[in-house]
Formats: C-alpha cells, sequence, structure tokens
C-alpha cells in the first residue's frame, strides 16, 4: 500500500503537452492566459470575525472593501473545524480523513496530490508562504512545502506570532515584524520575481493568526483601546491580517496583473469566540460555528461585477475548481469530495449539485509548537548542523492501519441544503440530529423524528460516503 510521490504524480496526465499547451496558450495574448492563483487563509478567523459580516467592533477595511467589490460567498465552509485537516482539503480537494489527516498536527500522505503538484503540467511556478501545519519544513522531509510541489516557500510548522523564525526551503531565517505582514511581504517578494515571467503563478499564503496566544503589535491594538486587553490582541490580529492582505491586494494592482489574477481568502476553521461564529458551537465542533467560515474570491478577468452567493461552497472546492480552470485533467484522480464552482463563477449553478460530508474523527490532534521547533532548527543550523527531518511523519507514506467499514466513531454531517443531518456515535452507538438551516440556522429544533423518511435517506447516503472515506484511509486509492 505504499507509492512514492514521484509514481503516482505519473499518472497526472501529459505533463509535458500540458506545460506545451499552457506556453502556446499565453503567446495568444491576455485573452488566452491562464490566471495567476493567490489563496489566502486566516487561522482561527469565524465566519463573523468580519465588520462587513456585521461585527460591532472589529474594523476590517480591507476586507470590507473587498466584500463590496469582488464575490461574497455567505455560505462557505471549511472542510473540518481544525487547522490541518483544511488545509489538507485545500491541497487535495479531498476530506482530509481520507488520508488520515484527522487533526492538528497530522500531515499530509507523500501518495496525495497537491494542488501545487497539479498545475505544474500546466506550466504554474509555486510558492506557499506562512503556517503550513501539514508536515514538517525541514530539508530532507518528505512531508515539506518542497516536496508537496513548491518551487519556493518560506513556512512555519504550525501558527508563529510576530518575529517569526520561518523555514526558507529549510532553512531558519529570523525575521522581524508583525506576523501577517511577514508572510505578504514573502509572497509579494514571489509574486514580483514571476509577475511578468513566461508562466502563470501559484502563491499560497496561509496567515498564523489569529490563533492564540494573541499578541497583536501596538499599531494594530490601539484600535480598540476601549476594549478590555485580550480582545485588544485578538481583534488587532485581525485587523492585521486585514492590513497586511491590503497590502497584497494593492501589490497586484501596482504590478498590474490583479485583471487576471485569482485571489481567494477564507479561514480554516470556525471562529474562537462563539457569539462571532455565525452559527452554533465553535472551533473543533461539527455544526455551524465550527465550521462555517468568511470567503472572498475576486478575478476581475471573469467576475466583472460584484456578486454575493448564499450557495454552500467548501474548501475543498477549491483544487477541482482551479484544475477546470486551467484545464488540468489527471488522468487519474482519487476520489474527490469538492465538486468544481466554475459554474458558480459564471453565474450558472443555482444549487449545490452535491451534498458535503463532515467527519470529526475522535482521533486526536499531535502538538507542533512552532516557535520551539524552529529555534531548534536556527540554533542547529547555526551550529553547523541539521535534525532530524523526520520528527513529524516519518511514516507517513505507509498505510498500515486498516479501518472498520461497520463503525464511523465521532462526529459526522451530512448537508444537503438546507438540510443538515448529525451522526454522532460513541462506543459502537450513533443517535442522529436533523436541522432545516434555512428556518433554524442555530441547529436548536431537532426534526429527526418527525422527518423519518428524509433522515433515513440522509442516514443512508451519509453512511455511504463515510464507507468511501475509510476505503481511501485504508489505502485503496493508492492500489
Amino acid at each position: 500500500m505504499e507509492m512514492d510521490r514521484r509514481g503516482f504524480l505519473q499518472a497526472i496526465g501529459a505533463g509535458a503537452c500540458l506545460a506545451a499547451a499552457a506556453r502556446a496558450l499565453r503567446a495568444k495574448g491576455p485573452a488566452s492566459e491562464k490566471p495567476n492563483i493567490v489563496l489566502c487563509m486566516a487561522d482561527d478567523q469565524g465566519w463573523g470575525d468580519m465588520a462587513y459580516n456585521g461585527h460591532p467592533v472589529l474594523k476590517t477595511p480591507n476586507f470590507d472593501r473587498l466584500a463590496a467589490e469582488a464575490m461574497r460567498f455567505d455560505r462557505f465552509y471549511a472542510a473540518a473545524p481544525v487547522c490541518s485537516p483544511t488545509r489538507g482539503s485545500v491541497m487535495t480537494g479531498r476530506h482530509p480523513n481520507r488520508f488520515g489527516c484527522f487533526k492538528w498536527g497530522n500531515t499530509l500522505r507523500p501518495q496525495e496530490v497537491t494542488i501545487a503538484e497539479a498545475l505544474k503540467p500546466a506550466g504554474y511556478v509555486t510558492g506557499h508562504f506562512g503556517k503550513w501545519h501539514l508536515g514538517p519544513v525541514r530539508k530532507g522531509s518528505p512531508l515539506s512545502p518542497g516536496t508537496s510541489g513548491f518551487d519556493e516557500w518560506f513556512s512555519a510548522p504550525n501558527f508563529f506570532d510576530n518575529d517569526p523564525i520561518l523555514s526558507r526551503e529549510g532553512k531558519a531565517v529570523q525575521t522581524r515584524g508583525e506576523s501577517s505582514m511577514v508572510t505578504v511581504d514573502a509572497a509579494i517578494e514571489f509574486i514580483r520575481k514571476h509577475a511578468k515571467g513566461s508562466y502563470p503563478f501559484l502563491a499560497v499564503v496561509w496567515f498564523g493568526s489569529p490563533h492564540g496566544p494573541h499578541r497583536a503589535v501596538e499599531q494594530d491594538r490601539a484600535v480598540y483601546a476601549d476594549q478590555p486587553r485580550k480582545l485588544q490582541d485578538f481583534y488587532g490580529e485581525i485587523t492585521g491580517i486585514d492590513r497586511a492582505f491590503g497590502k497584497l491586494r494593492k501589490e497586484l494592482r501596482t504590478l498590474g496583473i490583479h485583471q487576471n489574477t485569482l485571489l481567494w481568502y477564507c479561514s480554516d476553521n470556525g471562529g474562537l469566540r462563539a457569539e462571532s461564529t455565525g452559527g452554533r458551537g465553535r472551533k473543533g465542533q461539527i455544526y455551524e460555528g465550527g465550521l462555517r467560515v468568511p470567503g472572498l474570491l475576486e478575478w476581475p478577468a471573469r467576475i466583472g461585477k460584484p456578486r454575493t452567493t448564499d450557495i454552500p461552497c467548501n474548501t475543498s472546492d477549491i483544487y477541482p475548481t482551479l484544475l477546470e480552470l486551467v484545464g488540468v485533467r489527471p488522468k487519474k484522480q482519487p476520489p474527490l469530495d469538492g465538486i468544481s464552482l466554475v459554474p458558480l463563477l459564471e453565474d450558472k449553478m443555482k444549487v449545490r449539485p452535491k451534498p458535503m460530508g463532515f467527519w470529526q474523527h475522535p482521533t486526536g490532534g499531535r502538538s507542533t509548537p512552532s516557535s520551539r521547533l524552529m529555534a531548534e532548527l536556527l540554533k542547529a543550523q547555526q551550529a553547523g548542523s541539521e535534525v532530524n527531518p523526520h520528527t513529524f511523519g516519518q511514516d507517513a507514506g505507509k498505510v498500515t492501519k486498516q479501518y472498520p467499514l461497520d463503525s464511523f466513531p465521532g462526529h459526522a454531517a451530512w448537508l444537503d441544503w438546507p438540510w443538515k443531518l448529525h451522526r454522532i456515535e460513541k462506543k459502537g452507538q450513533a443517535r442522529f440530529e436533523l436541522y432545516n438551516l434555512a428556518r433554524d440556522p442555530g441547529e436548536k429544533k431537532n426534526l429527526v423524528d418527525g422527518q423519518a423518511d428524509r433522515a433515513g435517506a440522509m442516514k443512508a447516503e451519509l453512511e455511504a460516503w463515510l464507507k468511501s472515506v475509510v476505503r481511501s484511509l485504508n489505502g485503496e486509492d493508492y492500489r
């Protein structure tokens, strides 16, 4: 059940031919050019942690401007209620349980095809900046950004605070500055380098904020001087992201490439504070508050006027959407959970054609203290040595444990708008909850007893999906 990444990538269709086709398309002129792609993600920003979504205190002027000028997703979901799994969904278009990324600190498998790898046959140059949290950021790791398809990277193994130590392709570098601005400045350096190049670029920009402990810089904290100190730091970190994001968006215009650059922003899970999550619960839960996140997309060349959609969309949709946009069709694509949103971007999608599955497996997370790990790496490299690149994920390419196909422990859900069925299994016993989100967005009134036929049909669909996920988890996709 093992396969190295190179062997698996041979299944990606006609790499050299697609790259040549990409060059030919670019030679025809701007109308035929493939878009540059910038994927941004916050760490723990809930749906309600935006001024444009009605937060009474937060100041997010750059996000507010984007929400008014571009495409706003009012019902955008993280694939999981915690960080690493959702990041894995962006990379693969698959639910993270399919490759064993159950919780924080869990990793990709080398067998998975990432969006960076998939876009290479279309001629893309790729870069990752900021929080990685899908494996180590050390030389020699099979799970670093570099071995996951990124040509250039300046990354951290987890969330990071101000003045972070980051890894530039495996070399630890001490930086100075507000954490989100450090991330954006690294991305801008990459974008400037490739803006006028022969090939389009993919820049993945993953912020380390507003993950706790919250430590806003004075400039951003001062905006909230009338708030308690803890809230000053929390709100200040979000304003710090907003400020950095505004600089990034402005740079795309300064470089004259914003028209054909797809800029996508979201968060990795629901919020920390229940009052601004946008639903019941918070980070770590399968209820709406743990999954619903801000979603914004700008692409002036294809989305010419402001739009708002309440069609449910998911971080797993990013991968298939981008592949369709650039014309990449892998010969052997493992099962996807996301769908292409190209029809939605073209204003041709009126309802989501496929339900969404969620599954919070009870397997625990793994501590990944970025500040300590990066300090160790810097110290070792300054002393002329390296540290073990396999600290996390040394067995990531091995599929040894087999999971049963008749038991799905933890909390799962099946969202077929407006209905959402919850399946909660403990000690082999499952109970169900059913909510109509259009009428009951707070998931307060359980309708499972009064909607027996609907609940039964949704239960069958959910359990069929769960079996599919377990088959992937057991390695069947790699055979």
